[in-house]
């Protein structure tokens, strides 16, 4: 990101405290109060700050319950293990320490977190003001996520910056490094290939006998699921390019390859009042924010304020975390 760039933070909140809860050990507070989740989250939080220098900041969660995607599809993510109670308790104190930095969290009923930062990545540049800049390439986002379903909203505006490993190990995507993962696929593409290759963790079903390469051949070569039904259900000599057995299991499932597709797609037309400007970051009372961290003896973090008030020069790239 050029130095002419401004640039908007956007944190999967779910997926960020679920990945701190899992990746440290057990800190609890002087009352026995467990905080490894909402340590962890603020690290990378902080951490982001410093080394992004953002513009603006946001925070997207999820909402219990049922989504529209349980409506397509009943058993949609039914094989995940239930959210550990001490995590759960560790949502609000987040929640509550987001707030007093001023930070402006969406979320929605009967939608994902995924879909609400969709939506704001979709949504941020035609916020801008003329006031604020002449053109929406002068906004740059940054989603920060440790769920790679997000990378299938990388486009010339929008990285994203996903945690491989634990709270610290990061990678930065762009377009190209979509593309070099993915063997070529574009980042709209992983919707098609999510769709053929199917999400075990979301329990999304995909093309039973479909694996990773085959999938990805298919929609290198064809371009999308529905290239790929045209042909299959033509009468053109390029049907010898696919596989009999593959034409079988794709003709015999193609019903559940588009059920696939809905499922993995992240909705961008969440109906959310999102503004820009009440995403502006520095603008928190330092010392209610250091008094509400002493609260949960962040006392590392405390000594970090100073830094989150400083921004630094950018420099010519975005730097991984």
């Amino acid at each position: 990101m050029g130095t002419e760039k401004k640039c908007l933070l956007v944190f999967d909140g779910n997926a960020l405290v679920h990945r701190a809860y899992h990746a440290l050990p057990p800190l609890s507070t002087k009352n026995g109060e467990l905080v490894n989740a909402v340590y962890g989250f603020f690290l990378v939080f902080f951490k982001a700050i410093q080394e992004f220098c953002p513009e603006y900041v946001t925070v997207s969660f999820d909402i219990k319950g049922p989504t529209f995607r349980h409506k397509q599809f009943a058993a949609y993510k039914a094989k995940r293990p239930a959210t550990p109670e001490e995590l759960s308790r560790q949502l609000p104190i987040v929640k509550r320490i987001l707030s007093a930095f001023n930070i402006a969290i969406y979320e929605k009923k009967g939608f994902e977190a995924d879909d609400i930062i969709g939506t704001i990545s979709r949504l941020a540049p035609k916020k801008q003001t003329k006031k604020q800049t002449a053109s929406a390439a002068d906004l740059e986002t940054v989603i920060i996520s440790g769920d790679l379903d997000v990378l299938q909203l990388v486009d010339k505006q929008t990285k994203a910056l996903i945690f491989r490993k634990g709270v610290k190990e990061t990678v930065l995507y762009d377009e190209n490094s979509v593309s070099i993962k993915y063997q070529g696929l574009r980042p709209k593409q992983l919707i098609d290939f999510k769709a053929l290759r199917g999400d075990p963790s979301d329990n999304i079903p995909g093309v039973t006998g479909i694996g990773e390469k085959t999938a990805i051949e298919l929609v290198k070569e064809f371009g999308s699921l529905e290239n790929i039904y045209n042909i299959l259900e033509s009468d053109k000599e390029i049907l010898t390019e696919i596989k009999p057995k593959i034409k079988e299991m794709l003709s015999q499932q193609k019903e559940q390859a588009f059920l696939s597709k809905a499922l993995a797609a992240i909705n961008q037309k969440v109906p959310i009042d999102f503004n820009l400007e009440k995403c502006r970051w520095n603008s928190y009372n330092k010392e209610e924010a250091a008094r509400i961290l002493a609260e949960f003896e962040f006392y590392s973090l405390i000594k970090k304020l100073p830094e989150l008030g400083k921004q630094k020069e950018k420099k010519g790239n975005l730097r991984l975390l």
